[in-house]
């Protein structure tokens, strides 16, 4: 038999209960089909987060489109104030609140709410999409956690942070250009990565990331009506990705012996990323160990000879 349902209130105690409350950094990946029935749908599931964090904590959702509006049919543009997502319900529903930020990038876009929003979203369309210095990257660094309501480590989308802090060879860096509409209804291109050519065997499936965690007992479990629940900290999930990334598993190799290659499209372009910093491992040697280094390097005093 199912459960019943759940209101806002439930989820929030559900969370406080795996350890998580006010002033927290989250990013939330959700299926509001995964807890059954909710009390006021993804409105609902939103607030709880908001109440749970408060306004001095951060929210981060993932509001991709993955490239749909520049597929045949599509639009052809992305546009952070029209555009959906097609990450869920609940993202899409929270991107077009009040006080959420939306990130530039053409086609892996982040929302976030919160103190600091507009920083960690500011910015990511002049960075690598899913690097260190990418509003999840930039979570990671500042020792913020990772929510799934209800979905897998198959979408956890820190595992493409800790393959592009590699700077594994099988993406590509700021390789496709696209055009966005920005606020002002001005057009411009913006640039985004490329997907690799077929699938990593290492991290795709999530299943060796999810193996991992368990392992060394990095992941809390809980239950919220019919959704499952977990919670860990990106950094420690960054740090599972780079040992199979450095190690290989099972037969598969690790990036330094692997053939799979970013893929070539109409829209690919040179990167104009430096190259220094397109070598294996570049964006993990640039950060340093565990988090915290985004905060130092905002602290740190500037130059002065």
């Amino acid at each position: 038999m199912p459960t019943a349902g759940v209101t806002s209130e439930d989820i929030r105690r559900g969370l406080e209960h795996l350890g998580l409350g006010r002033g927290m950094k989250l990013m939330v990946h959700s299926s509001l089909r995964s807890f059954g029935w909710v009390e006021g749908g993804a409105e609902a599931v939103i607030q709880a987060l908001m109440d749970l964090v408060g306004p001095e904590g951060l929210l981060l959702f993932p509001t991709f489109n993955h490239g749909r509006p520049f597929l045949e049919g599509g639009e052809g543009i992305f546009d952070p104030l029209t555009t959906p997502t097609s990450n869920g319900r609940i993202p899409d529903t929270f991107w077009r609140l009040p006080g959420v930020y939306r990130s530039l990038n053409p086609t892996h876009p982040f929302a976030a709410w919160g103190r600091d929003a507009a920083r960690y979203t500011q910015n990511h369309h002049l960075t690598l999409t899913m690097g260190e210095d990418s509003p999840l990257g930039l979570l990671a660094r500042e020792g913020g956690m990772q929510v799934h309501l209800g979905t897998t480590y198959a979408c956890a989308t820190a595992k493409h942070v800790g393959e592009t802090m590699n700077r594994s060879p099988c993406l590509g860096y700021r390789t496709e250009a696209y055009p966005v509409r920005l606020p002002s209804g001005e057009v411009v291109l913006h640039r985004t990565w490329s997907w690799r050519e077929r699938s990593c065997p290492l991290t795709e499936s999530g299943e060796l990331l999810e193996a991992g965690m368990e392992a060394r007992g990095l992941h809390r479990r809980g239950k919220i009506g019919e959704c499952t629940v977990t919670v860990f900290k990106l950094w420690d999930l960054l740090e599972v990705v780079w040992d199979l990334l450095d190690h290989g598993h099972g037969g598969f190799p690790p990036c330094a012996r692997c053939s799979i290659r970013p893929r070539v499209v109409a829209t690919t372009v040179p990167s104009d990323w430096p190259p220094e910093q397109l070598q294996l491992g570049a964006g993990r040697k640039r950060i340093g160990k565990g988090p915290g280094t985004a905060e130092r390097e905002r602290s740190a005093p500037a130059a002065t000879g």
